[in-house]
């Protein structure tokens, strides 16, 4: 029997680690082919990105980001992903994601205890999670960390059921090729 399946990616621990391996445009990436192929044989029952909302504040650099992420939200819409929003807090200068931790360990427990999912594929090396990944796994779920090879969570990888580390390599077929 195939598991239903979430696969939860954190969007901003996700950009920051293709940008590590130059795969960085999210507006020319599969998602949907991506989480298919994570879940495997498994049911994918809902797939979500979860990433800070970017407001503007007048500045041209904060109107790239607004821009670019309507742009992101949009293609995530046409690859059917559903997506959540946090905040971005700016202090000195520098913007600082908040509330996306929670909204992930929020929807990993809600299908733990309303039983939606056998199977969470957690796409994040945030430790923060680590709460929400135990409590998965004392109701008997399989936790997924899903991270990569040439920077791993290495308290992800002992407390999660299982583990797949991604090279470049297995990332690069997800990378739509845009027309010239």
């Amino acid at each position: 029997m195939n598991k239903r399946c979430i696969v939860l990616i954190d969007g901003n621990n996700f950009y920051f680690k293709l940008k590590d391996l130059k795969l960085h445009n999210l507006l020319h990436f599969d998602f949907k082919g991506f989480a298919q192929n994570l879940a495997g044989k498994d049911r994918t029952v809902n797939t979500c990105y979860y990433v800070g909302a970017v407001k503007t504040d007048g500045t041209k650099h904060s109107q790239e980001l607004f821009d670019n992420q309507r742009h992101l939200l949009a293609h995530l819409r046409n690859c059917h992903i559903r997506y959540t929003l946090g905040y971005l807090l700016k202090s000195d200068g520098i913007f600082h994601e908040k509330g996306v931790d929670v909204n992930i360990a929020v929807d990993m427990l809600v299908a733990v205890y309303e039983n939606k999912a056998d199977h969470l594929i957690l796409v994040s090396s945030d430790t923060d999670l680590l709460p929400a990944v135990k409590k998965a796994k004392q109701k008997g779920k399989t936790v997924e960390y899903i991270g990569f090879s040439h920077n791993p969570s290495l308290a992800m990888i002992a407390n999660c059921t299982e583990s797949r580390l991604l090279k470049k390599a297995e990332l690069e077929p997800f990378v739509l090729k845009t027309k010239k």
